[in-house]
């Protein structure tokens, strides 16, 4: 299967799947790891252990920042 990932703010591609895996695999697929991002689909947040069910999700990057 082929998956449209939009990462929120930088770009899209498209990204092929198996079966068998996971949000987290499709997170890896696009260089990026779980523990960096949240996996939408249809603007809600999905578990990365579950298996890919759609064809188009987003990947938001969580920001981390503060004053020093």
């Amino acid at each position: 299967m082929h998956v449209t990932v939009e990462v929120v703010g930088e770009d899209t591609r498209e990204v092929s799947v198996g079966d068998d895996d996971t949000y987290a695999d499709l997170i890896r697929a696009v260089d990026l790891s779980p523990h960096e991002v949240s996996v939408l689909v249809d603007g809600s947040p999905v578990p990365e252990d579950q298996p890919v069910a759609t064809d188009r999700v987003k990947i938001l990057r969580l920001i981390k920042g503060g004053a020093e």
